[in-house]
């Protein structure tokens, strides 16, 4: 494999933010800027630097991640952007490099001293444009730590150069964009609360045709024992409104005493992508509504990158969630002891959980239009550890389901590239080089329907099949479920 040392990935680079969401979200430098001319301040490397040793200092594991690397190489091949572009600057060792060299400058004894000898490197305008191409490139999936024999996260540093960036005015519209309306409206999406009880209502709506069943979604019950949080997108239609549906159907049949808030209507976080204090500021507002509602626990939807704060960042950002009980189903009696803190379930083990006690009655053959395939999605596969619920759920609600090649998927899962706020039109080149071998893979399967557990894997999934005209549906795996479900 040989590198392309013209750097060919340098061209993709994320559009700048909007000046109003500098503004709504008090982001530092709002102004008009692009991203071709970044228009810094004056004194942005003053800015910058002050800023690193503020990120390297609190977050103990991006010290220890940028001082413990060896160069083994383990990495380089693991990033699907440095597969897809070979660009030298998106192996995974080469991106943190990015930012350990400038780390080393100013930070290390040795760096001080001996400068480029040790690898180290001035802070500059070109180390900025090299660092918003370069750190906005990676989709935040983690795949190159679990090849590292040190475990080093490049997310982790991605993170805290991110940071790095938005102190001097530098972040993507499409992160900032979806994280405004979520401060604001409450979701991502920006669907304020009427329109939400609107797709509520339509999916009542299409559920009595579909079944003949009278369903009602409870909505902001004070009371209620469950707190249901899906991501936003399962109310905006496309690949996820199956599993919208499919979530409500399962309710009513194990007639599950829950709600979903119009407040809280938002399980995904892209706060997560952009920096700590955002990523902090919402999910607080799942704790402070779970608290309004005096509900005992939550239950998550489909969603990826939600449960990476939830299991790696919740309990310590906003917690303790000492308010809320450990959860326990409340069909089957079955304690989620891994939950003890955080209070919050993902809808597959609960699934998976309520299949094992023979609580659903199921007819796999209402799939039978399908060969279903799985794509692990990279948070929930790599951080929660999620993998064998989707596919137990997926054996019992379908009777052609196939796996991928675990090389690229379980543990190993080549994600969607769109994630890290990656999910946008400009970026759509660089993502379809990116996800090829994924592509692939779930070609060689036969299958006709990828399930995801999510949002953007949807999202993203559907974009690269119509560029390529592939028949694949991509939907949910609760969509698959509520096929499944046999109301009698």
């Amino acid at each position: 494999m040989k590198v392309d040392t013209s750097l060919p990935a340098r061209k993709y680079k994320l559009y700048a933010t909007w000046k109003r969401d500098m503004e709504t979200m008090h982001l530092p430098f709002p102004r008009e800027w692009s991203h071709t001319q970044f228009n810094l301040p004056p004194n942005w490397k003053e800015v910058a630097l002050k800023k690193m040793d503020e990120v390297v200092n609190k977050f103990r594991s991006v010290k220890l991640f940028l001082d413990i690397c060896v160069k083994c190489g383990a990495c380089t091949d693991k990033c699907p952007f440095f597969l897809g572009t070979l660009d030298p600057n998106n192996m995974p060792v080469a991106r943190q490099d990015l930012f350990r060299s400038v780390y080393k400058r100013y930070f290390t004894l040795t760096g001080k001293i001996f400068k480029g000898f040790v690898g180290a490197e001035e802070l500059t305008e070109e180390t900025v444009e090299l660092w918003y191409t370069y750190f906005y490139q990676c989709s935040q999936c983690r795949r190159c730590s679990v090849f590292c024999p040190y475990g080093i996260d490049t997310a982790e540093i991605m993170i805290a150069g991110r940071e790095v960036l938005t102190a001097i005015g530098l972040s993507p519209r499409s992160l900032t964009e979806a994280i405004a309306k979520c401060e604001t409206v409450g979701n991502h999406m920006g669907i304020p609360p009427a329109a939400l009880l609107s797709a509520v209502q339509f999916a009542e709506e299409e559920i009595k045709e579909e079944t003949g069943i009278d369903v009602k979604v409870p909505i902001n019950k004070k009371g209620a024992e469950i707190l249901y949080v899906p991501p936003s997108a399962d109310f905006f239609g496309g690949p996820h409104w199956g599993t919208l549906k499919g979530a409500i159907k399962m309710f009513h049949l194990i007639g599950l005493d829950y709600t979903i808030s119009t407040y809280a209507s938002e399980g995904g976080n892209f706060g997560t992508w952009l920096g700590y204090e955002h990523m902090k500021k919402i999910n607080r507002k799942l704790v402070e509504e779970a608290k309004r509602l005096g509900v005992k626990w939550i239950l998550g939807g489909e969603c990826g990158h939600m449960w990476r704060v939830i299991h790696a960042f919740m309990d310590t950002m906003n917690g303790p969630i000492d308010f809320l009980e450990e959860p326990v189903s409340p069909i089957t009696g079955t304690k989620f002891e891994h939950a003890a803190s955080t209070k919050m379930v993902h809808i597959c083990e609960f699934t998976a959980d309520l299949i094992k006690h023979g609580k659903l009655k199921l007819n796999p053959d209402a799939n039978n239009q399908y060969v279903v395939t799985y794509h692990d999605s990279c948070n929930p596969a790599r951080v929660v550890g999620l993998i064998e619920e989707p596919r137990y759920i997926l054996r019992h609600v379908c009777k052609n389901y196939v796996e991928l090649d675990p090389n690229i998927n379980r543990e190993k899962t080549i994600c969607c590239c769109a994630g890290g706020g990656l999910l946008a039109d400009e970026t759509i080149e660089l993502r379809l080089k990116a996800v090829r071998p994924k592509l692939e893979a779930i070609k060689r399967t036969g299958a006709n329907f990828l399930a995801c557990i999510c949002a953007i894997d949807k999202a993203a999934f559907t974009e690269y099949f119509d560029h390529y005209k592939l028949p694949i549906t991509v939907g949910g795996v609760h969509e698959l479920v509520g096929n499944a479900l046999v109301f009698d």
